[in-house]
């Protein structure tokens, strides 16, 4: 069709890995000889063919990409989502014309801009303002047509007071700001962001999202790669699933993000731990339906298992939970209110089993923390930090830009009801009156 900007037909990425060869304890001058002389003639081999040199015994294929295909649309966004290795940025690398393919072919009608490292295209021993110019040579762009959006560069990415200082002391947060504001702002058909919003603070990344959505608005074409799903789900209309090369699924990003999501559920959550003086065995957070995960929505409920075991006999033996984020600040405790539900005095192993009600925890990574005391006399059993770990990711319903908004650390629920006031006439007029 007439409106399709990008299209990749069976593509494929084949890359070659060497490995060294396990050797004996003891090489003979013989075997040393014959190794040099078959890795002499397999580079030789490789330079006639035009293939890249590959150290090692041992070569192995390693296929990052494979029959891939999809179309986008002028004026889509299109998130690209998939676990680390699923081949997004190789994916990203070949759309930008960085790498070729092994396989297939991939059409593109329009400029494209690529944001897919921090300061891609950027020299460091430049300023800013001539790396500015730089990059958007290298993106395409006359020198006229920059000059036209340099002011508006300039005051996007928030860096006048370091315009003519060297790049090479520019920290992350200011690479980043300064590559995105010259690519969003620069007229290319085709933008393509891999993981901007990784680095820079909140502010920064609402500027980056609203600019996007500005971008996609003006009929120009946004690809997204993203870990971030409120992002992915906010922004795009639709999207590709990549898992180990290949295209997994495609289509409304809504449905996308769901089975992204919820692939989690054959990750190994149990983390055993038995030694000869543990109480504490392990920890394992499910779904509803009792499949095991680490990654849950915030309108879903966690259901927490936890496994000890009585070493003796005890009387008042208790156990309990706590909640933190992974740089160590604790949301919440949990213990049970009747002890004697999860205090068996048998000697043996136990299973204790809590539920965290859902809309309690807002986004971001969790860990779980588990302790066996002596409710009695106070005296800890055992106590084991970051047992588990987990992941909350925003619920469809809720708009991924009112998250940067919402602070604290936990939801929590509250009883709400409105009602008229009603005042007496001559109170009422002189409220009114006082208000005017």
């Amino acid at each position: 069709m007439s409106d399709v900007v990008i299209r990749a037909e069976n593509l494929g990425k084949k890359y070659v890995i060497g490995h060294q060869a396990e050797d004996g304890r003891y090489v003979t001058l013989r075997d040393a000889l014959m190794r040099n002389v078959r890795s002499m003639w397999h580079k030789t081999k490789d330079l006639m063919h035009g293939n890249g040199i590959v150290q090692g015994d041992n070569l192995e294929e390693v296929w990052a990409l494979r029959d891939v295909n999809f179309e986008i649309r002028q004026g889509e966004v299109m998130g690209i989502i998939g676990r680390n290795g699923a081949g997004k940025s190789t994916l990203l690398k070949i759309l930008s014309r960085i790498t070729e393919p092994t396989e297939g072919r991939v059409s593109v009608k329009g400029r494209i801009a690529s944001l897919l490292e921090v300061g891609t295209g950027f020299h460091p021993e430049l300023t800013g303002r001539e790396n500015m110019f730089l990059n958007g040579a290298i993106l395409g762009m006359r020198r006229d047509e920059i000059r036209c959006k340099f002011d508006e560069i300039v005051a996007f990415a928030e860096i006048e007071k370091f315009l003519d200082t060297p790049v090479k002391r520019y920290s992350s947060g200011m690479y980043v700001r300064l590559a995105f504001a010259v690519s969003a702002h620069l007229e290319q058909e085709i933008l393509i962001v891999d993981e901007v919003l990784a680095v820079g603070d909140s502010i920064f990344q609402k500027k980056c999202l609203g600019k996007m959505g500005q971008v996609a608005k003006q009929g120009r074409t946004v690809l997204l790669v993203s870990h971030n799903m409120g992002a992915v789900r906010a922004l795009c209309q639709r999207g590709v699933l990549l898992s180990e090369g290949r295209v997994l699924a495609s289509g409304p990003i809504g449905d996308l993000v769901d089975a992204y999501v919820h692939r989690s559920q054959g990750i190994e959550t149990f983390k055993p731990r038995v030694n000869d003086t543990s109480y504490i065995l392990g920890c394992q957070t499910k779904h509803t339906d009792g499949s095991s995960t680490s990654t849950f929505f915030t309108n879903e409920e966690i259901h927490i298992t936890m496994r000890y075991q009585n070493r003796q006999r005890i009387d008042g033996l208790r156990c309990g939970f706590r909640i933190s984020k992974v740089d160590g600040t604790v949301l919440a405790c949990f213990t049970p209110e009747d002890a004697s539900v999860i205090t068996p005095k048998a000697i043996g192993e136990h299973v204790a089993r809590a539920v965290i009600p859902k809309n309690t925890l807002l986004k971001g990574s969790h860990q779980i923390s588990f302790t066996v005391w002596n409710g009695v006399t106070n005296e800890i059993y055992d106590d084991v930090d970051a047992i588990a770990e987990f992941t909350m990711e925003a619920a469809r319903e809720q708009a991924y830009l009112s998250e940067f908004s919402r602070p604290g650390l936990f939801q929590v629920s509250a009883e709400w009801s409105v009602s008229r006031e009603s005042l007496p006439e001559g109170q009422a007029a002189k409220r009114l009156a006082k208000v005017l």
